[in-house]
């Protein structure tokens, strides 16, 4: 299953520094999410873009995740060509990694 059809999600940048918030939607999925999502295979998803670290703060409250991903964004939206220079599509990218569905009750 991919995970755009547990949560949605919203970009934002400042420099060559990407953030990606992946919202549930809903809250139950939370716990499943937060075993699925690890910096380390979010890292690895989007390897081809991330060059950098990648930190994941937790928001159990809101059923939302925020990934900051370190040097994103080929420099920055004013040294960078590339065509989307700031990162919009990153979420879109994000969200078609492949939850298991075997660990956890989804339905």
């Amino acid at each position: 299953m991919k995970l755009r059809e547990l949560a949605h999600g919203r970009t934002g940048d400042k420099g060559n520094t990407l953030n990606v918030s992946v919202i549930c939607f809903d809250a139950k999925h939370y716990a499943h999410l937060r075993a699925a999502l690890t910096p380390e295979r979010v890292k690895a998803h989007l390897a081809d873009v991330v060059k950098g670290d990648v930190v994941r703060h937790e928001l159990p409250h809101l059923g939302a995740f925020n990934f900051v991903l370190g040097h994103a964004l080929g420099g920055g939206v004013t040294r960078s060509l590339a065509l989307d220079a700031h990162g919009k599509s990153m979420s879109s990218a994000l969200l078609d990694i492949e939850i298991d569905t075997k660990a956890g009750d989804l339905s």
